[in-house]
């Protein structure tokens, strides 16, 4: 991938999960997208002690689960460096992921707060924060190349969920899979031609939870049955 001339390296990070190294699914000086990077320079002047950066995937580098989200938030994980830590949609998400086993914590407010997840992966479709949280298409297409080399270089993985519309066509499309066979429906579950499984929610986000289009409790049951497909396929 290439790298900018004046991009700057991510500052050091913790260690434990929080520990990342560039590799194929992860350049923290990427800026192949101009209107992306560009936005970065901005908030990095706006905000120079955000991470305000590419965000790398969190988690157990082991795990048979990944989750895909949708991009980092501007308050949120462009801020702490770490997918949905430190925004309005990380309580629900990290408390759920707790309940069901799958993270040491049920809240996660900042890189090297102990926080872990078992057997589970944070992703997402986009690394970098986008304006207005809106991706444009070819942003999500560029940024598409991470996410397959993410979840090619997870062997053990066998589940994945995506959260939201665009998780879920940037999933299939990493897949090298065709999106017309695969639609996106929340609590829908797909099995794919590799074996593998890919559960769908709706994103975690403000606006889907106020809104009550997606409850506590809908995500909840969409955890539950992830659990008990990898119990069962354990």
């Amino acid at each position: 991938m290439r790298r900018g001339r004046d991009a700057v390296p991510p500052r050091e990070p913790g260690g434990g999960q929080d520990a990342i190294e560039p590799s194929a699914a992860y350049d923290p000086a990427c800026r192949l997208c101009p209107r992306l990077a560009g936005f970065l320079d901005d908030v990095r002047e706006r905000h120079p002690d955000y991470w305000a950066r590419p965000v790398p995937s969190f988690g157990d580098p082991r795990a048979r689960f990944v989750i895909v989200g949708l991009a980092p938030g501007l308050h949120g994980a462009n801020a702490s460096g770490r997918p949905f830590t430190g925004d309005w949609c990380g309580p629900l998400l990290y408390s759920t992921l707790h309940r069901h086993g799958f993270a040491s914590l049920a809240t996660s407010d900042r890189r090297g707060d102990g926080q872990s997840l078992i057997d589970c992966r944070i992703a997402n479709a986009v690394k970098c924060v986008p304006p207005a949280n809106k991706p444009e298409l070819s942003e999500i297409r560029t940024c598409n190349g991470y996410l397959a080399n993410e979840l090619a270089s997870r062997p053990r993985v066998t589940t994945v969920l995506a959260l939201g519309t665009i998780a879920h066509r940037a999933t299939i499309e990493a897949m090298g899979l065709r999106v017309a066979h695969h639609r996106f429906a929340h609590h829908a579950k797909h099995v794919l031609p590799d074996g593998a499984t890919l559960f769908d929610s709706y994103h975690v986000s403000r606006y889907n939870t106020n809104t009550g289009r997606l409850t506590e409790a809908m995500f909840d049951a969409v955890l539950a049955d992830v659990r008990e497909h990898l119990d069962r396929s354990a």
